[in-house]
Protein backbone atom coordinates (compact mmCIF):
# COMPACT_ATOMS: atom_id res chain seq x y z
CA UNK A 1 0.00 0.00 0.00
CA UNK A 2 2.79 2.51 -0.32
CA UNK A 3 6.11 3.96 -1.20
CA UNK A 4 7.79 7.10 0.10
CA UNK A 5 5.76 9.39 -2.12
CA UNK A 6 2.24 7.98 -2.36
CA UNK A 7 0.51 5.86 0.22
CA UNK A 8 -2.20 3.80 -1.39
CA UNK A 9 -4.72 1.31 -0.11
CA UNK A 10 -5.34 -1.16 -2.90
CA UNK A 11 -8.91 -2.18 -3.62
CA UNK A 12 -10.71 -3.60 -6.65
CA UNK A 13 -13.53 -2.01 -8.68
CA UNK A 14 -14.98 0.94 -6.77
CA UNK A 15 -13.11 0.18 -3.59
CA UNK A 16 -11.34 2.93 -1.68
CA UNK A 17 -7.89 4.10 -2.67
CA UNK A 18 -6.01 6.65 -0.62
CA UNK A 19 -3.10 8.32 -2.34
CA UNK A 20 -0.97 10.36 0.03
CA UNK A 21 -3.95 10.96 2.25
CA UNK A 22 -5.03 9.86 5.68
CA UNK A 23 -6.99 6.71 6.22
CA UNK A 24 -10.68 7.49 6.41
CA UNK A 25 -10.69 6.44 10.04
CA UNK A 26 -8.11 4.43 11.82
CA UNK A 27 -10.22 4.07 14.90
CA UNK A 28 -7.54 2.40 16.97
CA UNK A 29 -3.94 2.16 15.88
CA UNK A 30 -3.46 -0.63 18.38
CA UNK A 31 -1.12 -2.92 16.50
CA UNK A 32 -1.12 -6.43 17.93
CA UNK A 33 0.71 -9.59 17.03
CA UNK A 34 -1.55 -12.36 15.74
CA UNK A 35 -0.63 -15.93 16.65
CA UNK A 36 -2.06 -18.68 14.47
CA UNK A 37 -4.03 -20.41 17.18
CA UNK A 38 -7.27 -21.58 15.63
CA UNK A 39 -7.66 -24.88 13.78
CA UNK A 40 -9.79 -23.04 11.22
CA UNK A 41 -6.89 -20.69 10.40
CA UNK A 42 -4.47 -23.58 9.99
CA UNK A 43 -7.00 -25.36 7.79
CA UNK A 44 -7.41 -22.19 5.70
CA UNK A 45 -3.64 -22.04 5.19
CA UNK A 46 -3.66 -25.65 3.98
CA UNK A 47 -6.48 -24.89 1.56
CA UNK A 48 -4.58 -21.96 0.06
CA UNK A 49 -1.44 -24.04 -0.29
CA UNK A 50 -3.44 -26.70 -2.14
CA UNK A 51 -5.16 -24.09 -4.31
CA UNK A 52 -1.80 -22.56 -5.19
CA UNK A 53 -0.34 -25.94 -6.12
CA UNK A 54 -3.37 -26.80 -8.24
CA UNK A 55 -3.21 -23.41 -9.96
CA UNK A 56 0.42 -24.03 -10.87
CA UNK A 57 -0.43 -27.53 -12.09
CA UNK A 58 2.05 -28.96 -9.61
CA UNK A 59 4.96 -27.05 -11.16
CA UNK A 60 7.20 -24.86 -8.96
CA UNK A 61 7.11 -21.11 -9.31
CA UNK A 62 10.01 -18.69 -9.82
CA UNK A 63 12.65 -18.38 -7.10
CA UNK A 64 11.24 -16.46 -4.17
CA UNK A 65 12.91 -13.89 -1.93
CA UNK A 66 9.63 -12.64 -0.41
CA UNK A 67 8.36 -13.09 3.12
CA UNK A 68 4.76 -14.12 2.47
CA UNK A 69 3.78 -17.73 3.05
CA UNK A 70 0.72 -19.71 4.10
CA UNK A 71 1.25 -18.70 7.72
CA UNK A 72 0.75 -15.06 6.72
CA UNK A 73 -2.53 -15.99 5.07
CA UNK A 74 -3.55 -17.85 8.23
CA UNK A 75 -2.92 -14.75 10.35
CA UNK A 76 -5.06 -12.63 8.03
CA UNK A 77 -7.83 -15.22 7.89
CA UNK A 78 -7.89 -15.57 11.68
CA UNK A 79 -8.15 -11.82 12.20
CA UNK A 80 -11.05 -11.57 9.76
CA UNK A 81 -12.94 -14.46 11.32
CA UNK A 82 -12.34 -13.17 14.86
CA UNK A 83 -12.60 -9.40 14.53
CA UNK A 84 -14.48 -8.41 11.37
CA UNK A 85 -17.69 -6.44 12.00
CA UNK A 86 -19.92 -9.27 10.83
CA UNK A 87 -19.48 -13.06 10.48
CA UNK A 88 -18.20 -14.29 7.09
CA UNK A 89 -18.56 -17.86 5.87
CA UNK A 90 -15.30 -19.79 5.55
CA UNK A 91 -16.13 -20.86 1.99
CA UNK A 92 -16.71 -17.26 0.92
CA UNK A 93 -13.31 -16.13 2.25
CA UNK A 94 -11.41 -18.99 0.65
CA UNK A 95 -13.19 -18.47 -2.69
CA UNK A 96 -12.43 -14.73 -2.60
CA UNK A 97 -8.77 -15.51 -1.84
CA UNK A 98 -8.51 -17.94 -4.75
CA UNK A 99 -10.22 -15.47 -7.08
CA UNK A 100 -7.85 -12.70 -6.01
CA UNK A 101 -4.84 -14.91 -6.67
CA UNK A 102 -6.02 -15.85 -10.17
CA UNK A 103 -7.10 -12.33 -11.13
CA UNK A 104 -3.81 -10.80 -10.01
CA UNK A 105 -1.73 -13.42 -11.87
CA UNK A 106 -3.56 -14.92 -14.86
CA UNK A 107 -0.30 -16.73 -15.65
CA UNK A 108 0.85 -18.43 -12.43
CA UNK A 109 4.23 -19.19 -13.94
CA UNK A 110 5.29 -15.54 -13.57
CA UNK A 111 4.37 -15.24 -9.88
CA UNK A 112 6.39 -16.34 -6.88
CA UNK A 113 4.72 -18.14 -4.00
CA UNK A 114 4.95 -14.96 -1.91
CA UNK A 115 3.20 -12.95 -4.63
CA UNK A 116 0.39 -15.49 -4.90
CA UNK A 117 -0.09 -15.53 -1.12
CA UNK A 118 -0.28 -11.73 -0.96
CA UNK A 119 -2.72 -11.74 -3.88
CA UNK A 120 -4.85 -14.27 -2.00
CA UNK A 121 -4.90 -12.06 1.10
CA UNK A 122 -5.81 -9.03 -1.02
CA UNK A 123 -8.61 -11.01 -2.67
CA UNK A 124 -10.01 -11.98 0.72
CA UNK A 125 -9.86 -8.39 1.98
CA UNK A 126 -11.42 -6.99 -1.21
CA UNK A 127 -14.49 -9.13 -0.57
CA UNK A 128 -15.20 -7.49 2.80
CA UNK A 129 -15.80 -3.73 2.37
CA UNK A 130 -14.27 -0.53 1.02
CA UNK A 131 -12.00 0.10 4.00
CA UNK A 132 -10.54 -3.26 5.05
CA UNK A 133 -7.10 -3.72 3.51
CA UNK A 134 -3.92 -5.77 3.71
CA UNK A 135 -0.72 -3.82 4.37
CA UNK A 136 2.72 -5.10 3.56
CA UNK A 137 5.63 -4.01 5.78
CA UNK A 138 6.16 -0.73 3.97
CA UNK A 139 2.44 0.04 3.88
CA UNK A 140 2.03 -0.63 7.59
CA UNK A 141 4.94 1.67 8.37
CA UNK A 142 3.49 4.41 6.17
CA UNK A 143 0.11 4.14 7.86
CA UNK A 144 1.70 4.97 11.19
CA UNK A 145 3.56 7.88 9.62
CA UNK A 146 0.15 9.20 8.55
CA UNK A 147 -1.25 8.79 12.04
CA UNK A 148 1.59 10.93 13.35
CA UNK A 149 0.90 13.60 10.72
CA UNK A 150 3.88 13.41 8.34
CA UNK A 151 4.06 11.51 5.04
CA UNK A 152 4.96 11.94 1.41
CA UNK A 153 2.81 12.33 -1.68
CA UNK A 154 0.36 14.51 -3.57
CA UNK A 155 -2.01 15.29 -0.72
CA UNK A 156 -5.14 13.78 -2.19
CA UNK A 157 -7.64 11.14 -1.16
CA UNK A 158 -9.22 9.22 -4.02
CA UNK A 159 -11.16 6.09 -4.91
CA UNK A 160 -11.41 3.97 -8.04
CA UNK A 161 -13.91 5.14 -10.66
CA UNK A 162 -14.85 3.70 -14.09
CA UNK A 163 -13.25 6.73 -15.77
CA UNK A 164 -10.10 6.50 -13.66
CA UNK A 165 -9.92 7.85 -10.12
CA UNK A 166 -12.41 10.04 -8.23
CA UNK A 167 -11.27 12.70 -5.76
CA UNK A 168 -12.80 12.36 -2.32
CA UNK A 169 -10.85 15.21 -0.78
CA UNK A 170 -7.63 17.20 -1.30
CA UNK A 171 -5.66 17.97 1.86
CA UNK A 172 -5.09 21.56 2.98
CA UNK A 173 -1.68 22.99 2.14
CA UNK A 174 -0.71 20.21 -0.28
CA UNK A 175 0.00 20.14 -4.04
CA UNK A 176 -3.51 18.85 -4.76
CA UNK A 177 -5.21 21.62 -2.77
CA UNK A 178 -2.98 24.36 -4.18
CA UNK A 179 -3.70 23.11 -7.68
CA UNK A 180 -7.43 23.54 -7.07
CA UNK A 181 -8.56 19.90 -7.19
CA UNK A 182 -12.04 19.47 -5.71
CA UNK A 183 -14.15 16.62 -4.28
CA UNK A 184 -15.92 14.88 -7.16
CA UNK A 185 -13.20 15.60 -9.73
CA UNK A 186 -12.20 12.60 -11.81
CA UNK A 187 -8.59 11.91 -12.75
CA UNK A 188 -8.68 10.23 -16.15
CA UNK A 189 -5.00 10.32 -17.17
CA UNK A 190 -1.56 10.58 -15.58
CA UNK A 191 1.24 11.87 -17.82
CA UNK A 192 -1.00 11.13 -20.81
CA UNK A 193 -1.68 7.50 -19.89
CA UNK A 194 -5.32 6.52 -19.36
CA UNK A 195 -6.25 5.41 -15.84
CA UNK A 196 -9.61 3.94 -16.86
CA UNK A 197 -8.42 0.49 -17.94
CA UNK A 198 -5.56 0.19 -15.47
CA UNK A 199 -5.69 -1.60 -12.16
CA UNK A 200 -5.31 0.48 -9.04
CA UNK A 201 -1.74 -0.70 -8.60
CA UNK A 202 -0.87 0.31 -12.17
CA UNK A 203 -2.60 3.68 -11.70
CA UNK A 204 -0.65 4.36 -8.54
CA UNK A 205 2.61 3.47 -10.27
CA UNK A 206 1.95 6.36 -12.67
CA UNK A 207 1.16 8.77 -9.84
CA UNK A 208 3.97 8.06 -7.44
CA UNK A 209 7.57 9.19 -7.60
CA UNK A 210 10.30 11.01 -5.73
CA UNK A 211 9.57 14.32 -3.94
CA UNK A 212 10.28 17.22 -6.30
CA UNK A 213 9.19 15.35 -9.43
CA UNK A 214 6.01 16.26 -11.30
CA UNK A 215 3.08 14.25 -12.63
CA UNK A 216 0.47 15.81 -14.94
CA UNK A 217 -3.05 14.57 -14.23
CA UNK A 218 -6.00 15.11 -16.56
CA UNK A 219 -9.08 16.22 -14.65
CA UNK A 220 -12.71 15.77 -15.67
CA UNK A 221 -14.96 18.17 -13.75
CA UNK A 222 -18.73 18.27 -14.09
CA UNK A 223 -19.90 20.84 -16.62
CA UNK A 224 -16.39 21.64 -17.88
CA UNK A 225 -14.03 20.36 -20.58
CA UNK A 226 -11.20 18.16 -19.30
CA UNK A 227 -8.01 19.99 -18.32
CA UNK A 228 -4.46 19.11 -17.26
CA UNK A 229 -3.03 19.86 -13.82
CA UNK A 230 0.69 19.45 -12.99
CA UNK A 231 1.30 18.20 -9.44
CA UNK A 232 4.76 18.27 -7.90
CA UNK A 233 5.22 15.56 -5.32
CA UNK A 234 6.41 16.60 -1.87
CA UNK A 235 6.58 15.49 1.74
CA UNK A 236 3.21 16.25 3.32
CA UNK A 237 3.26 17.70 6.83
CA UNK A 238 -0.19 18.17 8.21
CA UNK A 239 -0.94 21.40 10.04
CA UNK A 240 -3.53 20.11 12.45
CA UNK A 241 -5.37 23.34 13.22
CA UNK A 242 -5.38 26.83 11.70
CA UNK A 243 -7.14 29.52 13.66
CA UNK A 244 -7.97 33.22 13.51
CA UNK A 245 -10.48 35.76 14.80
CA UNK A 246 -13.24 36.96 12.48
CA UNK A 247 -14.95 39.93 14.18
CA UNK A 248 -14.49 38.22 17.56
CA UNK A 249 -15.71 34.87 16.25
CA UNK A 250 -13.09 32.12 16.59
CA UNK A 251 -12.56 30.41 13.23
CA UNK A 252 -10.99 26.96 13.72
CA UNK A 253 -9.98 25.00 10.62
CA UNK A 254 -9.16 21.32 11.27
CA UNK A 255 -7.63 19.47 8.31
CA UNK A 256 -7.09 15.98 9.79
CA UNK A 257 -7.58 14.09 13.01
CA UNK A 258 -4.02 12.96 13.69
CA UNK A 259 -2.04 12.75 16.92
CA UNK A 260 -2.66 15.74 19.23
CA UNK A 261 -5.28 17.44 17.03
CA UNK A 262 -7.52 17.91 20.06
CA UNK A 263 -4.66 19.38 22.08
CA UNK A 264 -3.77 21.77 19.25
CA UNK A 265 -7.43 22.86 18.97
CA UNK A 266 -7.71 23.61 22.68
CA UNK A 267 -4.52 25.65 22.62
CA UNK A 268 -5.87 27.74 19.73
CA UNK A 269 -9.16 28.25 21.56
CA UNK A 270 -7.28 29.64 24.57
CA UNK A 271 -5.14 31.86 22.35
CA UNK A 272 -8.10 33.33 20.47
CA UNK A 273 -10.04 33.93 23.67
CA UNK A 274 -7.10 35.90 25.05
CA UNK A 275 -6.73 37.77 21.76
CA UNK A 276 -10.41 38.77 21.77
CA UNK A 277 -10.19 40.02 25.35
CA UNK A 278 -12.32 39.27 28.42
CA UNK A 279 -15.98 38.73 27.53
CA UNK A 280 -15.55 39.64 23.86
CA UNK A 281 -15.46 36.23 22.16
CA UNK A 282 -18.82 35.64 20.46
CA UNK A 283 -18.56 31.97 19.51
CA UNK A 284 -16.89 29.37 17.30
CA UNK A 285 -16.95 28.21 13.70
CA UNK A 286 -15.32 24.77 13.34
CA UNK A 287 -14.42 24.15 9.69
CA UNK A 288 -14.29 20.44 8.83
CA UNK A 289 -14.83 20.79 5.09
CA UNK A 290 -12.80 18.31 3.03
CA UNK A 291 -11.48 16.73 6.22
CA UNK A 292 -11.34 12.97 5.52
CA UNK A 293 -11.02 11.99 9.18
CA UNK A 294 -8.40 10.11 11.14
CA UNK A 295 -8.18 8.93 14.73
CA UNK A 296 -11.30 8.21 16.74
CA UNK A 297 -9.73 9.37 19.99
CA UNK A 298 -8.98 12.76 18.45
CA UNK A 299 -12.57 13.21 17.28
CA UNK A 300 -13.70 12.57 20.87
CA UNK A 301 -11.24 15.18 22.14
CA UNK A 302 -12.31 17.75 19.54
CA UNK A 303 -16.04 17.25 20.18
CA UNK A 304 -15.34 17.38 23.90
CA UNK A 305 -13.95 20.89 23.53
CA UNK A 306 -17.56 22.04 22.95
CA UNK A 307 -19.49 19.63 25.19
CA UNK A 308 -19.64 19.46 28.96
CA UNK A 309 -19.56 15.69 29.23
CA UNK A 310 -22.07 13.31 27.71
CA UNK A 311 -22.12 10.99 24.72
CA UNK A 312 -20.09 11.84 21.60
CA UNK A 313 -20.39 8.62 19.61
CA UNK A 314 -21.01 4.92 20.12
CA UNK A 315 -19.64 1.94 18.25
CA UNK A 316 -21.23 -1.45 17.72
CA UNK A 317 -19.32 -4.54 16.72
CA UNK A 318 -20.56 -8.08 16.36
CA UNK A 319 -19.24 -8.78 19.85
CA UNK A 320 -20.04 -5.66 21.85
CA UNK A 321 -20.95 -1.99 21.87
CA UNK A 322 -19.03 0.91 23.35
CA UNK A 323 -19.84 4.52 24.22
CA UNK A 324 -17.34 7.39 24.01
CA UNK A 325 -18.03 10.43 26.17
CA UNK A 326 -16.67 13.96 26.35
CA UNK A 327 -14.80 15.24 29.37
CA UNK A 328 -16.40 17.85 31.61
CA UNK A 329 -13.97 20.68 30.91
CA UNK A 330 -15.88 22.45 28.04
CA UNK A 331 -13.30 25.14 27.18
CA UNK A 332 -15.88 26.68 24.82
CA UNK A 333 -17.86 27.76 27.92
CA UNK A 334 -21.18 27.27 26.16
CA UNK A 335 -20.64 29.93 23.48
CA UNK A 336 -22.41 29.39 20.11
CA UNK A 337 -20.89 26.76 17.82
CA UNK A 338 -21.35 26.19 14.08
CA UNK A 339 -19.67 23.27 12.30
CA UNK A 340 -18.94 23.53 8.56
CA UNK A 341 -19.01 20.32 6.49
CA UNK A 342 -19.14 19.28 2.83
CA UNK A 343 -19.12 16.08 0.78
CA UNK A 344 -15.41 15.64 1.55
CA UNK A 345 -16.00 15.56 5.33
CA UNK A 346 -15.74 11.96 6.49
CA UNK A 347 -15.29 9.68 9.44
CA UNK A 348 -13.94 11.61 12.45
CA UNK A 349 -15.33 14.83 10.94
CA UNK A 350 -18.77 13.24 10.86
CA UNK A 351 -18.43 12.12 14.47
CA UNK A 352 -17.79 15.71 15.58
CA UNK A 353 -20.56 17.16 13.38
CA UNK A 354 -23.02 14.48 14.54
CA UNK A 355 -22.22 15.08 18.20
CA UNK A 356 -22.70 18.86 17.90
CA UNK A 357 -25.91 18.46 15.91
CA UNK A 358 -27.62 15.66 17.81
CA UNK A 359 -26.64 16.94 21.24
CA UNK A 360 -28.34 20.24 20.26
CA UNK A 361 -25.08 22.02 20.99
CA UNK A 362 -24.96 24.04 17.76
CA UNK A 363 -25.65 24.02 14.05
CA UNK A 364 -24.12 22.11 11.18
CA UNK A 365 -23.80 24.18 8.00
CA UNK A 366 -22.78 23.24 4.46
CA UNK A 367 -23.41 20.08 2.44
CA UNK A 368 -24.21 16.48 3.35
CA UNK A 369 -21.05 14.72 4.47
CA UNK A 370 -19.39 11.70 2.87
CA UNK A 371 -20.97 9.00 5.02
CA UNK A 372 -18.09 6.91 6.32
CA UNK A 373 -19.66 5.13 9.27
CA UNK A 374 -17.30 2.29 10.11
CA UNK A 375 -14.42 1.78 12.52
CA UNK A 376 -11.09 0.38 11.37
CA UNK A 377 -8.58 -1.25 13.71
CA UNK A 378 -5.01 -2.11 12.76
CA UNK A 379 -3.53 -5.53 13.50
CA UNK A 380 0.18 -6.14 13.06
CA UNK A 381 1.39 -9.49 11.77
CA UNK A 382 4.21 -11.46 13.28
CA UNK A 383 7.13 -10.69 10.98
CA UNK A 384 5.75 -7.33 9.79
CA UNK A 385 2.84 -5.95 7.83
CA UNK A 386 -0.74 -6.33 8.95
CA UNK A 387 -4.39 -5.52 8.36
CA UNK A 388 -6.58 -2.46 8.62
CA UNK A 389 -9.89 -4.16 9.35
CA UNK A 390 -13.44 -2.89 9.79
CA UNK A 391 -14.40 -3.95 13.29
CA UNK A 392 -17.43 -1.81 14.23
CA UNK A 393 -19.93 0.83 13.07
CA UNK A 394 -20.34 4.43 14.31
CA UNK A 395 -23.61 5.82 15.71
CA UNK A 396 -24.37 9.44 16.64
CA UNK A 397 -25.83 10.38 20.05
CA UNK A 398 -29.29 10.17 18.44
CA UNK A 399 -28.68 6.51 17.56
CA UNK A 400 -28.38 7.33 13.84
CA UNK A 401 -25.71 5.50 11.85
CA UNK A 402 -23.02 7.73 10.38
CA UNK A 403 -23.30 5.67 7.18
CA UNK A 404 -25.15 7.77 4.63
CA UNK A 405 -23.69 11.02 5.91
CA UNK A 406 -24.59 13.88 8.26
CA UNK A 407 -27.24 16.26 6.91
CA UNK A 408 -26.58 19.96 7.62
CA UNK A 409 -29.13 22.07 9.47
CA UNK A 410 -28.44 24.87 7.01
CA UNK A 411 -27.45 24.25 3.38
CA UNK A 412 -24.58 26.44 2.20
CA UNK A 413 -22.12 26.01 -0.67
CA UNK A 414 -19.00 27.98 -1.48
CA UNK A 415 -19.44 29.40 -5.00
CA UNK A 416 -16.33 28.54 -7.06
CA UNK A 417 -16.94 31.56 -9.32
CA UNK A 418 -16.37 33.97 -6.42
CA UNK A 419 -13.02 32.84 -5.11
CA UNK A 420 -12.51 35.95 -3.01
CA UNK A 421 -15.65 35.16 -0.96
CA UNK A 422 -16.30 31.96 0.98
CA UNK A 423 -20.11 32.01 1.03
CA UNK A 424 -20.54 28.98 3.29
CA UNK A 425 -18.16 30.46 5.85
CA UNK A 426 -20.03 33.76 5.76
CA UNK A 427 -23.28 31.93 6.53
CA UNK A 428 -21.63 30.19 9.49
CA UNK A 429 -20.12 33.41 10.84
CA UNK A 430 -23.43 35.25 10.53
CA UNK A 431 -25.23 32.50 12.45
CA UNK A 432 -22.77 32.81 15.33
CA UNK A 433 -22.94 36.62 15.32
CA UNK A 434 -26.74 36.54 15.39
CA UNK A 435 -26.92 34.05 18.23
CA UNK A 436 -27.26 36.84 20.73
CA UNK A 437 -24.62 35.43 23.02
CA UNK A 438 -26.40 32.12 23.58
CA UNK A 439 -26.35 29.09 21.34
CA UNK A 440 -29.86 28.17 22.49
CA UNK A 441 -31.29 31.00 20.38
CA UNK A 442 -30.25 29.10 17.26
CA UNK A 443 -32.21 26.04 18.29
CA UNK A 444 -35.14 27.42 20.24
CA UNK A 445 -36.20 29.61 17.33
CA UNK A 446 -37.13 26.42 15.47
CA UNK A 447 -35.94 28.01 12.24
CA UNK A 448 -33.05 25.62 11.65
CA UNK A 449 -33.85 22.59 13.75
CA UNK A 450 -34.39 19.37 11.78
Amino acid sequence: MSNSTILFYMKRGTKLLIAAGLACAVAAACAVTADISSPQARDAASKIERAMSEYRGGRPGPSDSGDADARLFAQAYQRVQTNYVRPIEDEALILAAQTGMREAYPDPAVATDSQLIEAAINGMMHSLDDYSVYLDKAGYSKLHQEINGTFGGLGIEIKKDPTGLEVISPIDGTPAMRAGLKPGDRLTHADGSSLAELSLRESVELLRGAPGTTVVVTVARSGMPSFDVPLTREVIRIQRVRARLEDNVAYLRITHFVRDTGLALRREMIRLKEEAGPGNLRGYVVDLRSNPGGLLEESIDVAGAFLSGGLVVSTRSRKSSQEFRADLADPSEGLPVVVLINQGSASASEIVAGAIKYRDRGLVVGQKSYGKGSVQTTFEFHGGGGLKLTTALYYTPSGKSVDGGIEPNVDAVDNPDTEEVDEALQVALDLVRNAGGSHSVLWNSGTFKN
